[in-house]
């Protein structure tokens, strides 16, 4: 499979397919002796993240390979975001406990239900579906319904869960297969299975975390 380069891949499927990397490294275009895109556009994630909007022209042009000119561009880009962009309030899924977080709604149902949770490219939160309802199985579980709703989403990636009524935080068998073939449906697909979280009352198990 053909690996798209980042200004494809936001032109075929828009820019919430693109993890923050990718959006980086078109912002930085080539690299050069000192640093490829790729090294730059990671080095610059790192510092967004400890700095946020309260990063500097002279901390951007610190990493290996910024140059003043691309540096100023950066910089003018994210002083813009900060005066006319409002702050997305969607919740950012950065891990188990905060999927879970988003799943009160089926903590303490009665019937078992499957959920999706869709992803942007920054792990922000699109929606929240239940897709199925009655006792899992991989005959009921089928990829089709499950990623119908990512790509209806535009989902950069997914998170499954779904909740046991008995309490037990035990995964099944069925649970193992489920997660196994859906992570594989996702692989063909380009949209990534984070996780799969078995929910019940008083807390969740993550089958990647295990």
């Amino acid at each position: 499979m053909t690996t798209l380069m980042p200004r494809e891949k936001l032109k075929k499927f828009g820019p919430a397919k693109l993890t923050d990397v990718e959006l980086l490294r078109i912002l930085i275009g080539s690299g050069n002796q000192q640093a490829s895109a790729e090294q730059i556009a990671r080095r610059l994630l790192r510092l967004l993240k400890v700095r946020g909007d309260a990063v500097t022209y002279q901390e951007v042009l610190s990493i290996p390979g910024m140059g003043p000119a691309k540096t100023c561009e950066i910089v003018a880009l994210f002083e813009l975001g900060r005066r006319y962009l409002i702050p997305s309030d969607r919740p950012v899924i950065n891990c188990p406990n905060d999927a879970y977080e988003q799943l009160g709604f089926i903590k303490e149902r009665k019937q078992e239900c499957f959920v999706v949770l869709t992803l942007d490219g920054a792990h922000r939160l699109i929606d929240s579906s239940i897709v199925f309802q009655g006792t899992l199985d991989q005959s009921i579980v089928h990829p089709r319904e499950i990623f119908a709703k990512a790509i209806e989403d535009r989902a950069a990636s997914i998170i499954l869960a779904h909740n046991h009524p008995s309490g037990s935080l035990e995964p099944s068998h069925e649970d193992a297969l489920i997660t196994e073939k859906l992570t594989e449906a996702g692989e063909l697909m380009g949209i990534s299975v984070l996780d799969h979280l078995i929910v019940a009352k008083h807390g969740y198990h993550s089958m990647k975390e295990g």
